[in-house]
């Protein structure tokens, strides 16, 4: 009983199984603090690993800084807190069910163009910050939203009004081609010779260099081919 009433309190003596079980109760306890302050507080965080990275600190952190503490419980602990991601993370791949319990859902919060009030209520939302969403996905104009989503990360997503949607080259009658991916060829002044091979050979590309304007890869701080041959180039500028 006394080990019990030590793992919660702490003690000098904790034995080695008290650090993982002290590590458990406080994986716990911040997933429950995460779950209750919502989605909107983790934007471009996922949950679980924001558990993960503050818990590891806090175990293992005051090792670094305490010469007179063993490194076996700490360590210990974060064993066990890694193993402990690792299998909530597997499970909420393989089990819907259980995903649902560790991800927060996708929240409509505008939905046929109008605002439902009580969503923004749920997910703690206020208008001054739903507007700001909305003007970060350039969709200022109310009357042009057709639906608006905060998606589990915390960012929100807009669906405009098809009227309102850029045309594309399909819309207007055109068969675009794809430009496809983008492969870095020079980044900071290096060349990366394994894309370049994959495209051109070194003549083609000091001969490229030269028709835009650069006499040395060094002088390229970027340089990016896509699938249909155009190049991006920027310049290095020396400070």
């Amino acid at each position: 009983m006394q080990n019990i009433t030590d793992i919660w309190t702490g003690s000098e003596q904790l034995p080695f199984y008290g650090f993982i079980v002290r590590a458990l109760f406080v994986y716990l306890y911040i997933f429950l603090m995460v779950k209750v302050i919502g989605q909107r507080s983790m934007a471009n965080i996922d949950p679980l690993d924001f558990i993960f990275g503050v818990v590891i600190g806090d175990v293992v952190g005051e090792t670094v800084s305490s010469g007179d503490e063993e490194l076996t419980g700490p360590f210990a602990g974060a064993a066990m807190i890694a193993f402990l991601h690792w299998l909530l993370s597997f499970a909420s791949l393989k089990l819907p069910r259980f995903r649902r319990v560790i991800e927060d859902e996708p929240f409509i919060i505008i939905e046929n163009g109008q605002i439902l009030n009580d969503m923004l209520k749920k997910t703690n939302m206020t208008i001054e910050q739903l507007l700001m969403e909305l003007r970060q996905n350039d969709a200022s104009n109310l009357n042009e939203i057709d639906y608006a989503i905060l998606e589990p990360n915390g960012q929100v997503s807009v669906i405009k009004k098809s009227p309102f949607n850029a045309a594309t080259g399909y819309d207007i009658g055109l068969n675009p081609q794809n430009e496809g991916y983008p492969h870095v060829i020079i980044a900071d002044g290096k060349l990366i010779s394994a894309n370049m091979e994959k495209i051109m050979n070194r003549k083609q590309l000091e001969n490229g260099l030269i028709d835009h304007g650069y006499n040395r890869i060094e002088d390229v701080f970027l340089m990016t081919v896509n699938d249909k041959g155009e190049w991006y180039l920027s310049p290095r500028l020396r400070v």
